[in-house]
């Protein structure tokens, strides 16, 4: 059972009065009022920006990081930390929103001294002309144009880890990924996930084989119908605001790879793409996006925009609260048996035959396919573990850039048992790579693993979950998250989260506990 509703919180006020932390509050937030800007600017590029203003986007973007990183690094923020870590009244408790606070800017500020500020500007310059080479090289299915690009950008992603420089584990040297990983994860090491993922790797191998194979058969012939844009946009929009997400302070748009920008208060970005002849592919991508947006407009930025204690903890954590409105929400029984009225209400006809017993085993379909941000739950995590092997080669320099896709093309038959058709289909289909986001890949399944034990969790706190859930009422569940997750911020690592939401350390068992117990009854198997 939880202990966090008795813990403090990100909300509570800070109760110490001290110049100096004040004005370093000053401070954090006027760097964090720079990073928003940037994040607007890569909100428009990827969503209504003419096409031929690429080339000056990627100077503006260049200087804004620029600004920002000179901001976070201001010699001032030093000597305002070692007089607040002087401080004992202000360190006095460790997790008090002070003593936390202080304690994450520490963290922040010696990281980003270790980067110059011309490698940070050309940073955000190559990415930024890298997104825009990566649209036209995925539409055309052309990994040579986009090579030099992510040539470009790994190496001078291969230089911010080496400014980083390669971190100690319990006294044991880790590798130079784990450097890139510790913006995502901190504390995570690739070792670590290793020993996470090769044995579900195999559990989840045998999963997938034995529901192929099984004795029923699911279609999704159901599903598929050519329905407007307009039609799926409304539905979705509908499907958000039960969830709990805030239109009067976010929006939901088109892009080619759906994403959150929670930029600042009050302004919380959503996008999502209806390209698919099932309307449950939009769905779920809306979910999910939207599972970001609830923690984003669920941290404190009001009081404490730029904060520690308005940011989120993880990446991994972050990631949970996507995937669990995604798929243990909206891949469940009972949401369908609210949805699907709701989704007749805004279709009509087209799926006037739809059943709550087909509509179920739709959202359920397991099949080996090629493009992640499709893949189901049961064989999603694979194409994580795949992506975690290249990126590693890729900045070790074991993987030239120019091997890519043929050592993509090879792992993947290897793990799926399928032969990538096209760049498109293989290792152009992320944009991940083209923002320089090495190491970001392995906290979408560990956001799979915190997602299913918050979620039984969630279920053994809140006992009529599953009845609430099938009357759209979402509230209690968004409250349990509010409370044990969003409001506080980056007062607790990660692992303690964890342990302070569901009283266990981060385990596989709930996962494999869910889908097992999900997909075996669907599949006969």
């Amino acid at each position: 059972m939880s202990n966090s509703t008795l813990s403090p919180s990100a909300t509570a006020p800070d109760t110490v009065h001290s110049a100096p932390y004040a004005e370093l509050r000053k401070l954090v937030k006027e760097a964090a009022t720079l990073e928003s800007i940037g994040s607007l600017l890569s909100w428009d590029q990827e969503t209504y920006m003419p096409k031929s203003a690429g080339d000056f986007r990627a100077e503006q973007a260049s200087l804004i990081s620029a600004m920002a990183h000179q901001k976070a690094t201001d010699p001032r923020v030093g000597e305002l930390l070692e007089a607040c870590e002087s401080d004992a009244n202000l360190m006095g408790a460790a997790h008090s929103a002070e003593a936390a606070n202080i304690r994450e800017i520490r963290r922040d500020y010696e990281l980003a001294r270790k980067l110059p500020t011309d490698l940070v500007s050309e940073l955000a310059r190559a990415t930024s002309l890298a997104q825009d080479a990566w649209k036209t090289a995925r539409a055309k299915s052309d990994f040579a144009t986009f090579r030099p690009h992510l040539e470009h950008v790994l190496s001078l992603t291969r230089r911010k880890a080496e400014c980083y420089g390669v971190p100690k584990f319990n006294g044991r040297t880790g590798e130079l990924y784990d450097a890139l990983l510790d913006e995502y994860e901190p504390g995570m090491s690739a070792a670590e996930i290793t020993e996470i993922f090769t044995p579900l790797g195999k559990r989840l191998s045998g999963l997938v084989a034995d529901l192929v194979n099984g004795s029923q058969k699911v279609s999704l012939e159901p599903v598929k119908a050519k329905l407007p844009e307009a039609q799926q946009q409304t539905f979705g929009l509908e499907v958000l605001r039960a969830m709990g997400f805030d239109l009067n302070a976010g929006r939901l748009d088109v892009t080619t790879h759906p994403f959150c920008s929670g930029m600042a208060p009050g302004d919380t970005r959503l996008t999502t793409r209806y390209t698919s002849e099932s309307f449950l592919e939009p769905l779920y991508g809306t979910m999910h996006e939207g599972g970001h947006g609830l923690y984003e407009q669920g941290l404190p930025k009001g009081t404490r925009f730029g904060e520690p204690l308005g940011r989120s903890v993880s990446l991994g954590i972050h990631e949970s609260q996507s995937r669990m409105w995604e798929n243990l929400v909206g891949r469940s029984r009972a949401f369908w048996e609210w949805a699907l009225p709701v989704a007749k209400k805004h279709f009509g006809p087209a799926v006037g035959g739809l059943t709550l017993d087909s509509v179920y085993a739709a959202a359920n379909y397991v099949e080996r396919s090629f493009i992640r941000v499709e893949a189901d739950e049961a064989t999603y995590n694979l194409h994580i573990m795949l992506r975690f092997e290249l990126e590693r080669g890729l900045i070790s320099g074991a993987l030239p850039v120019a091997d890519l896709p043929g050592e993509w093309n090879r792992r993947f038959k290897a793990s799926f048992g399928l032969d990538v058709p096209d760049d498109a289909h293989g290792c152009l289909q992320d944009v991940h790579w083209s923002f320089g986001l090495i190491g970001y890949f392995p906290t979408y399944t560990l956001g799979n693993l915190y997602a299913a034990q918050f979620w039984e969790a969630i279920n053994r706190d809140i006992p009529a979950l599953d009845a609430q859930i099938r009357s759209g009422d979402f509230s209690s569940l968004l409250g349990w998250l509010r409370n044990h997750i969003h409001q506080h911020g980056r007062r607790y690592s990660a692992s303690e989260l964890c342990k302070r939401a569901t009283g266990a350390a981060l385990s596989p068992e709930p996962l494999m506990r869910n889908l097992e117990g999900k997909l075996r009854p669907l599949y006969g198997a």
